[in-house]
């Protein structure tokens, strides 16, 4: 079955694919000729996540999954949510100094990674979430994963997700868990058109 995967972050489409297993052939938007950004104008992680599926249908015409994910920080408020990939205004690195640099003090470091993926195949547009629980921790560990994941302890672990092999974290993420949602979803062939 051939998905369109709406995301230009190679690190994100690598761990989709181990996620997928056999049966998908995956595609994303490094695929085409033409450089493709959607602009992430919604207000949560599920909007988001819906624009994304929308245009890359729209442009590709095949059933597609998008995700949103967001770290979202119980002392701050919920921060940084839906700005997680943004902000800063730089990289991963910026993304994680603003962080620790924010947290600095706070006792109550509990955390959560939400991810949501949206299906759009034409027919229907349907979520799936995953969730992990964990705190932040005072300074980064490990070098596997990208984005937040070396300062993100999951509860009842004692390594960073960035300390864990990429199998071993796809077996516990947020994004494993909404992703395993949703080719199961495909796989039951519930998504096919009729």
């Amino acid at each position: 079955m051939r998905i369109l995967i709406a995301t230009r972050n190679p690190d994100k489409l690598r761990e989709i694919k181990e996620i997928a297993g056999p049966g998908f052939e995956l595609v994303s938007l490094l695929d085409f000729s033409e450089k493709i950004d959607i602009h992430e104008t919604g207000e949560t992680a599920e909007e988001n996540a819906l624009i994304k599926a929308r245009e890359g249908y729209r442009i590709s015409g095949i059933p597609t999954l998008a995700d949103d994910t967001v770290l979202e920080v119980y002392a701050l408020e919920g921060r940084p949510g839906v700005h997680s990939a943004r902000y800063s205004g730089g990289g991963y690195k910026d993304n994680v100094r603003k962080l620790l640099q924010e947290m600095k003090g706070v006792k109550d470091r509990r955390a959560r990674f939400r991810t949501v993926v949206a299906l759009v195949n034409g027919e229907e547009e349907r979520l799936f979430e995953g969730v992990l629980e964990g705190e932040i921790i005072e300074e980064e560990r490990g070098t596997y994963g990208f984005g937040y994941d070396p300062v993100f302890r999951p509860f009842g672990m004692d390594k960073t997700l960035a300390e864990l092999l990429p199998e071993e974290k796809n077996r516990i993420s947020h994004r494993f868990l909404a992703f395993s949602k949703a080719f199961e979803y495909l796989r039951r062939g519930v998504a096919q058109p009729g």
